[in-house]
This record gives C-alpha cells, sequence and structure tokens, in this order.
C-alpha cells in the first residue's frame, strides 16, 4: 500500500506488520542497486530513505530505527526501514529483524490490513508530508523550526 511518491521513489507500507510501521522505500525509476545511481540520485534516495525512517519514528514512537538494503530475494533498488521496540522479546533485540521467526513474516494475522493497519499508514503519511514540508520550508531560506526530537 502506497504512503507517498517521494523524490527517488515510493514510500509504501510492508506487507507484514508484525512490527507495526515497518515500510520500505522502492526506488522508482527502478535499478538493480544503489551502485547503478549517479551520486545526485544516490543522496536523493538515502534522504528519502532517513525521511521515511524520521516518518515512522514519529507516528510509532520505537525504541529505534533500523535500516537496511540488500536485494539479494528481490533484485530492484529497495530500503527497509524497521521500527523496533522496547516490547521485543530481549533475545531479538540486539540482532536484525531477518532473525525473527519465518511465520511472523508470513502469519496473516500479522499481515498489512487496511481496517487494522490504515490508520497507522495515515499516520506515517501525515508525519512524512511534514518532514518534507518543513524540509522544503528550510530549504528557501526560512528559518527550520525546531526539531521535536
Amino acid at each position: 500500500m502506497v504512503i507517498a511518491r517521494m523524490r527517488s521513489g515510493f514510500a509504501v507500507i510492508g506487507d507484514t506488520q508484525f512490527l507495526p510501521g515497518y515500510c520500505l522505500l522502492l526506488a522508482a525509476p527502478q535499478v538493480v542497486s544503489l551502485e547503478d545511481l549517479s551520486a545526485a540520485d544516490r543522496t536523493v534516495f538515502l534522504d528519502d530513505m532517513g525521511r521515511l525512517g524520521a516518518a515512522v519514528n514519529t507516528a510509532c514512537a520505537p525504541r529505534r530505527i533500523n535500516y537496511s538494503i540488500y536485494g539479494n530475494t528481490d533484485a530492484f533498488l529497495h530500503a527497509h526501514v524497521f521500527p523496533r521496540y522496547a516490547w521485543e522479546p530481549v533475545e531479538r533485540i540486539p540482532g536484525p529483524v531477518w532473525l525473527y521467526a519465518r511465520e511472523n513474516w508470513s502469519d496473516p494475522a500479522h499481515a498489512y490490513d487496511e481496517a487494522r493497519h490504515g490508520e497507522l499508514r495515515a499516520m506515517i503519511s501525515g508525519a512524512l508530508m511534514r518532514i518534507v514540508a518543513a524540509d522544503r520550508f528550510s530549504a528557501a531560506g526560512a528559518p527550520r523550526p525546531a526539531s521535536p526530537y
């Protein structure tokens, strides 16, 4: 489900939500890897990834945000944005999300559902739009509002 069209691609909410707020940034136009982008386009992609992470952080209030880019299974550039929570099992906190049991990724109870997750998607979208607007305001030479972080 698309959250927003960004400068470098599409911000989407993940098809599994066992970590609520999991999102991805899908590069558009599609390329195989980060190295296929020009330096300027790579900077924009990584900046958009950070903006999406900031929006997830604002909407979900996790302990932290994890970012990852692989492309081993799906051979196109996309970035994973995972909120990490204090309520996660203690043995999972120090490791990557990929160490969670496989059923977390495919369990229908965790699958994105507009009725269950639509409000969360809207909160992330709203936070993202405010972040982008603040960045544009700042880029225009106006003083940037103080960060709430």
